[in-house]
C-alpha cells in the first residue's frame, strides 16, 4: 500500500532546507506520495528511512533497463493509464523478427534491410531499436548462435526468443555482455531459463497460453527472487493480446498489484504473420495499448514514418511544449545581408519550416520568436504572436544590430499583421510568406 504524504513527512529529516526544489518538507513529502519526484531529490532522507518507502513510493510498473551505452533503453515506470493524466514515460520500442529458420540469404537481406530506416524528427533519432532473434527447433543451435552473432553486429538490442535453455545458455554466451533479453520461459522450463537469465544477468521474457497462466508464471518467478522480467502478450489472437496489455496493465496501475508489473512484449509478426498492413496497424494500436516492445516482420519508410511520427507525439509530456530555443538560425549559409523569416518555437513548425527552407537553397535567416511553444495561429489568437511580441522580440535580441537586410516574411497565416508590424518595425519591408511550409521553396526561388 502506498504511503501518504503525512507517513513519508513522519520520516523526513524536517530541515525546510529548500535544496530539493520543495519550499517545506511537508511539500516535498507531499509530492513524493503522488509520485511527482523522487525520494532521492532529498540529500538527507537516511538509508533507513528510503528503504522503508521505496517498495511503497515506487511507480506501480517495475522499471526495467535493456542494452548497454548508447543502446541502453528504459521500459516500464509507469504512473497512469492515460497520457493526460500526467504523462507516459517509456517509449515503446520497436523490433524486426529474424528467425534461424529462415535460409542465410533471407536473414542476410532481413538484417541488411534493419539500418535503411534511420532518420531525424524533430531532434529524435527514428530507427529500429531492437532485434527479436528466434529460435526454431527445426535449425541446429551452432546456427542460432551464429545468427545471434550477426544481429549483434548491428549494435541493436537483442531479445533472445528460445525457449530452450541449452540454446539460450549458448547464445548469451556470445551477447550477454549487451544485455539483451532472454525471451522463453513458460510453465514448463521457467525454473530452468530463470537460472539461465540470472547466470547471465539479463531480463527475462514471460510467456503463458493465458493471463491466468502467465500471471502465475510470473509470480513463481518472483518466488525465486526475479524481479526483472518482461510479459508477453498472449498471441493466439488479437483480442487476447490486447487483453492481456490492458488487463495486465490496468491490475498493476489501478488495483497496486506488482505482480502484473512489468512492461510487455507484444509479437504482432506471430499475431499478423504475412501481412504488413495488418502487422503496422496493429504496431500502432499496442504503441497506444501498452505495449513497451513491439515486434514486427519488418520495418521501412513505409511504417516507420507513420509509426514513430505517433509514437513522438504520444510520448511528450502533454503539460511541456514543444518548442526549440528562440533566436536566429542561419540556413544555407545565411548571413548578414541574407534575407529574414520569422515563425514561432513550436518545435514542429521550427522543422517543418527549417525543412523546406534547406530544400530551397536560398540562403536565408529563420528568426524563431518566443511564443510559448504554441503553434502560428494559436499562439496569435492567444496574444503571445503579435506585432508587438515580434517588435519587442527584434528589439530584445538586438536584431537590427545582427543582421543587415531589411526583408522579413512573415507566415501567410497571420498576414493581418503585416500593417502593425511595418508601423512598430520601421525601415523593414514586411512581406507575407505563403501560408503553407511546402510552398516556401518556390516563394524563395521567385523573390530571388
Amino acid at each position: 500500500m502506498a504511503l501518504k504524504g503525512l507517513d513519508i513527512f513522519k520520516l523526513s529529516p524536517k530541515k525546510n532546507c529548500k535544496e530539493c526544489g520543495s519550499p517545506t518538507c511537508m511539500a516535498f513529502s507531499m509530492k513524493v506520495a503522488q509520485g511527482a519526484v523522487s525520494i532521492d531529490a532529498c540529500p538527507y532522507f537516511s538509508e533507513d528511512a528510503k528503504a522503508a518507502m521505496s517498495e511503497a513510493t515506487a511507480p506501480p510498473m517495475k522499471t526495467i533497463k535493456v542494452g548497454t551505452g548508447e543502446s541502453e533503453y528504459t521500459l516500464g515506470g509507469e504512473t497512469v493509464l492515460f497520457r493526460h493524466e500526467k504523462t507516459f514515460v517509456s517509449k515503446t520500442r520497436y523490433a524486426v523478427a529474424v528467425c534461424s529458420c529462415m535460409d542465410d540469404a533471407e536473414i542476410d537481406a532481413k538484417l541488411a534491410a534493419i539500418p535503411a530506416v534511420d532518420y531525424d524528427r524533430i531532434s529524435e533519432r527514428m530507427f529500429v531499436e531492437m532485434i527479436y532473434v528466434n529460435y526454431s527447433a527445426d535449425a541446429s543451435t551452432e546456427k542460432y548462435v551464429e545468427l545471434v552473432k550477426k544481429a549483434a553486429g548491428l549494435n541493436r538490442v537483442l531479445i533472445l526468443g528460445c525457449e530452450d535453455p541449452e540454446a539460450a545458455k549458448a547464445a548469451l554466451a556470445v551477447c550477454k555482455d549487451s544485455k539483451p533479453v532472454l525471451n522463453g520461459a513458460t510453465p514448463a522450463n521457467y525454473e530452468a531459463m530463470n537460472a539461465v537469465a540470472a547466470e547471465a544477468g539479463v531480463v527475462l521474457g514471460v510467456i503463458g497460453a493465458n493471463n491466468d497462466e502467465l500471471f502465475d508464471n510470473v509470480a513463481a518467478l518472483e518466488k525465486l527472487g526475479n524481479k526483472n522480467m518482461l510479459i508477453n502478450a498472449c498471441t493466439d489472437s488479437v483480442k487476447s493480446a490486447f487483453a492481456t496489455a490492458v488487463q495486465f496493465r490496468k491490475a498493476a496501475i489501478k488495483d497496486s498489484n506488482r505482480t502484473c508489473g512489468y512492461p510487455s512484449i507484444v509479437n504482432v509478426a506471430k499475431l499478423a504473420k504475412g501481412d504488413a498492413h495488418m502487422q503496422a496497424a496493429l504496431a500502432s494500436v499496442f504503441t497506444m495499448k501498452y505495449g513497451s516492445i513491439v515486434v514486427m516482420e519488418q520495418m521501412g519508410y513505409a511504417e516507420a514514418l507513420p509509426l514513430y511520427g505517433m509514437r513522438q507525439n504520444l510520448f511528450t509530456d502533454p503539460q511541456k511544449p514543444m518548442k526549440v530555443e528562440p533566436g536566429i538560425y542561419p540556413i544555407n549559409g545565411g548571413d548578414e545581408n541574407s534575407i529574414c523569416l520569422t515563425t514561432v518555437d513550436f518545435a514542429l513548425t521550427y522543422f517543418v519550416v527549417s525543412g523546406e527552407l534547406e530544400r530551397s537553397g536560398v540562403p536565408c535567416n529563420l528568426i524563431i520568436n518566443d511564443a510559448g511553444g504554441l503553434s502560428v495561429l494559436t499562439s496569435w489568437a492567444a496574444g503571445k504572436f503579435s506585432s508587438s511580441s515580434i517588435a519587442k522580440f527584434f528589439q530584445e535580441q538586438e536584431i537590427e544590430g545582427k543582421i543587415k537586410c531589411r526583408k522579413l516574411c512573415i507566415p501567410g497565416k497571420v498576414a493581418v499583421l503585416k500593417g502593425e508590424l511595418e508601423a512598430k518595425m520601421p525601415g523593414w519591408e514586411i512581406i507575407v510568406a505563403p501560408r503553407e511550409a511546402v510552398q516556401l521553396v518556390k516563394f524563395l526561388k521567385d523573390m530571388q
